[in-house]
């Protein structure tokens, strides 16, 4: 038969007290093993997601994406196995695998050596590593323009008539 606590055991966090070894070291797994709350939200190598994503947390995707991704004040990581087919909005966006489609960044775009982009970028900054690829334009409009001051004349009355200037 099975036993719950051992099952229990093996997913659950060991205490520091539980972790440490006889000679009194923290156990190295457990360094390296994030707290909850610095997980990271990732699309894994085998995934594929086809529709609309969007989140208020950093991403890495390493799987495919088919469709729009919204991460508006947050970065998006494409990894080097990741395929994205489709519009992609994100304060910071980071290319290492394959991008087909329009990217828009708040604050950069960055396509690693790696890296691979088939479409349109907005974004105030751009860098595009050597041997990397792009096909597409570029608008690098600062991210704090003015906008310009654009006003109709009004028409002015004389005794109830209309005066052109």
């Amino acid at each position: 038969m099975w036993k719950r606590e051992a099952i229990v055991a093996c997913f659950s966090s060991p205490t520091p007290a539980q972790s440490a070894t006889s000679s009194g070291d923290v156990d190295p797994l457990q360094k390296k093993r994030p707290l909850d709350d610095e997980l990271l939200a990732g699309v894994g190598q085998s995934i594929l997601i086809s529709g609309e994503l969007s989140g208020d947390e950093d991403l890495t995707v390493q799987g495919g994406v088919e469709g729009k991704i919204a991460l508006r004040d947050h970065v998006l990581t494409v990894g080097s196995h990741g395929r994205i087919n489709g519009q992609v909005t994100a304060k910071t966006i980071v290319v290492l695998g394959h991008v087909t489609g329009n990217l828009i960044a708040t604050e950069k775009v960055d396509i690693k050596e790696s890296g691979s982009v088939e479409g349109d970028i907005v974004a105030p900054r751009v860098a595009i590593a050597d041997g990397s690829h792009f096909r597409g334009t570029i608008d690098m409009q600062p991210r704090d323009q003015p906008k310009p001051d654009i006003r109709k004349p009004e028409p002015s009355s004389v005794n109830g008539e209309l005066a052109r200037v």
